[in-house]
């Protein structure tokens, strides 16, 4: 059995029974990387993807610039990472309104955009 916590903070359990957690990791290369549309964009990640049904686990933050190890990756200004209980979670995520209205008024600024999903097996240590 696997313990993770919710979005909620609440602790959960998941088992192996078919249904993998899906973590969906989006880094945004800003065209306008200022500071302040830094800001913006994190803020309407908040504003608008940070309560779908099936969400686990919710961040959305501007690069740590004080992290320059040569395997940092600084071709990036905000990441997003959102863990769903499944695939199916993820899926409806994907074509909510929320989710389509959030790219309408954020991708004018977007120069890049990469996108990580992979399934996940979380445990909580104590």
């Amino acid at each position: 059995m696997t313990i993770f916590l919710s979005a909620e903070g609440s602790a959960g359990s998941a088992s192996g029974g078919g249904e993998r957690m899906l973590v969906h990791s989006v880094y945004f290369t800003l065209k306008d990387d200022s500071d302040a549309a830094k800001q913006k964009l994190a803020g309407a990640c908040n504003q608008y993807l940070s309560s779908h049904p099936g969400t686990v686990f919710f961040s959305a933050g501007t690069r740590a610039d004080e992290l320059r190890r040569d395997v940092n990756d600084k071709e990036f200004d905000v990441a997003l990472l959102v863990a769903f209980n499944n695939k199916a979670a993820h899926d409806a995520y994907q074509t909510s309104d929320a989710h389509v209205k959030f790219i309408e008024e954020n991708k004018p600024n977007w120069k890049q955009v990469r996108v990580f999903d992979s399934f996940a097996n979380v445990s909580q240590h104590a």
